[in-house]
């Protein structure tokens, strides 16, 4: 098994399960005299926590994902010195402290519908079947935890880039265009269930009584890239469209992927698709970033843990709202990578 590892320049190793020691990362390329910092880590760890999601989201929010308290408080083992990175390996781990691995004894016996548990045993012969072990979604901790990082990259090298992600469906809800005009980062985790409405509480009432029924629902989370840098992109096999497909596709429960227009473009007749607003190839042309806004979406099956699973398990009845931060931390690091990356294209 040797598919931990995601990025070409700036690469990261995500390693640990649900219910081990830990969760950890390693981070190679990262150049030296970046500013470490680590209010920004924490927070964006915070965010990916169950409950978590800001000032003002309230109670609701706390009931309508998964139960399980872990602090995921992050360990720095090396590659830092004096508040900067030094160059070297980073690597960052944080512990396991509210595992409950008797609530998956069965696991062993009668793996669950719609999960991994079946198919980890079929293809490795032995498997840690607590918490799903390395199939769970707490396996994202390491994400956020790198992508922070490639986010302090940036920061240091293309200030005015920003990360934005929401969820603009969840179940039969979906987002008005005026709605998604009005999108900034400062207020989305407000909001219920990230998704950034009047209607907002409507869903945070779906999801707790989902999560009581047993019932899930999926979504689509969009990613807004605002002042990326320009030419971006490594064609042809890891054009920043493909990398950044591939980063959103390695989440759990993602099953469908779309850039600027997407699939709707199969419907427009060319002379008004190439004549018609750039922001219709959002943001990357020839697999290349153009410079302006990059809009990816993705697309979220329902969680698999319903009916009886769901109500003695701490499962989210919908992934789409905590997985926005591992989204985010996914296109930093494919930005971060493909900067760096950008550097060798010319002598």
């Amino acid at each position: 098994m040797s598919a931990n590892q995601f990025g070409s320049r700036f690469v990261i190793t995500s390693f640990g399960e649900s219910h081990g020691t830990a969760l950890g990362v390693l981070i190679d390329g990262c150049p030296a005299g970046v500013t470490f910092d680590e209010a920004l880590l924490k927070k964006e760890l915070e965010r990916r926590r169950p409950g978590h999601h800001g000032a003002g989201a309230g109670q609701v929010v706390g009931q309508v994902v998964s139960g399980r308290a872990e602090t995921d408080a992050a360990e720095v083992l090396s590659g830092v010195f004096e508040g900067k990175t030094l160059g070297t390996p980073i690597a960052m781990i944080v512990r396991n402290q509210d595992a409950r691995s008797e609530d998956y004894a069965q696991i062993q016996k009668a793996p669950r519908a719609g999960h991994a548990d079946d198919m980890w045993k079929n293809k490795f012969g032995h498997s840690d079947h607590r918490g799903g072990g390395r199939s769970s979604g707490r396996e994202t901790v390491s994400r956020v935890m790198a992508g922070s990082v490639a986010q302090m990259m940036m920061a240091h090298v293309s200030a005015p880039t920003k990360v934005i992600g929401y969820a603009s469906q969840i179940g039969s809800y979906e987002l008005t265009p005026d709605e998604r005009v009005r999108v900034t980062q400062n207020h989305i985790d407000s909001y219920q269930a990230r998704f950034p409405s009047v209607r907002h509480n409507e869903i945070a009432e779906m999801l707790k009584k989902a999560q009581e029924s047993g019932e899930s629902y999926g979504g689509v989370a969009e990613i807004l890239v605002q002042n990326p840098p320009a030419n971006l992109g490594q064609p042809v096999f890891h054009k920043l469209k493909s990398d950044l497909a591939q980063a959103f596709l390695s989440v759990g429960a993602a099953n469908g992927f779309e850039l600027g227009l997407g699939f709707e473009s199969a419907a427009v007749q060319g002379t008004s698709f190439h004549q018609g607003s750039q922001e219709a190839y959002g943001g990357i042309r020839g697999g290349i970033s153009t410079g302006e806004s990059i809009l990816l979406r993705v697309s979220f099956k329902p969680t698999s843990s319903i009916l009886d699973v769901a109500k003695k398990g701490r499962h989210d009845p919908c992934i789409v709202t905590r997985a926005i931060p591992v989204l985010e931390a996914m296109t930093w690091l494919v930005l971060a990578d493909h900067y760096l990356w950008s550097k060798t294209d010319r002598i």
